[in-house]
């Protein structure tokens, strides 16, 4: 077994994207854009990293649970909003041959999409770190639609800005692709 195709190895990429996308979360965290209908997490950046590595499935879920720790939408935050991390990671993953001049193209549209969508709603029904009963029995489908578009655009914005030269410098940089490369 050589040391690319080993557990140890991919457990440890997953634990390095772990730490990285919730260290960057925090670091968003600091400026107040990590949580909330306007959000622009640096460590969104990172999503794109499933079209190279499946560890970055188990890495980005981890990293943003760890992150979604201290969001003020609580443990809702902490089951959905990682729950919307992982899946975005697992069609990231699928899409992963959709390719443009070697860039990985549609691997930012899977978080914008689900993010939108699963955060948009998770801000919609939940304040102060507690499912809003009210907002669930009248729903607010302007509130959702306008808290699902300000998450995604955030998302778009880092996934492109941020994201899609990542992807440039992966596929340019031999020996990182090398690195991050399932064997």
């Amino acid at each position: 077994m050589n040391q690319k195709s080993s557990p140890i190895f991919y457990i440890t990429k997953s634990a390095v994207i772990a730490a990285a996308y919730a260290a960057l979360t925090y670091l968003a965290a600091i400026v107040n854009l990590a949580y909330g209908p306007v959000q622009f997490r640096f460590s969104e950046a990172l999503t794109i990293l499933p079209a190279f590595t499946s560890s970055a499935i188990p890495g980005l879920t981890i990293g943003c649970f760890l992150s979604n720790i201290i969001s003020g939408y609580g443990v809702y935050d902490m089951v959905f909003g990682t729950l919307a991390t992982f899946l975005a990671a697992v069609l990231t993953r699928l899409l992963r041959n959709v390719r443009f001049h070697d860039v990985p193209v549609l691997a930012p549209l899977p978080p914008v999409i689900v993010n939108a969508l699963m955060v948009g709603l998770e801000i919609t029904v939940v304040a102060n770190g507690k499912l809003d009963m009210a907002a669930l029995h009248h729903f607010n489908w302007i509130l959702f639609w306008t808290n699902a578009a300000s998450v995604g655009l955030g998302e778009l914005v880092v996934c492109c800005v941020l994201g899609l030269p990542l992807a440039v410098m992966i596929e340019k940089n031999k020996s990182l692709k090398s690195i991050l490369q399932d064997t």
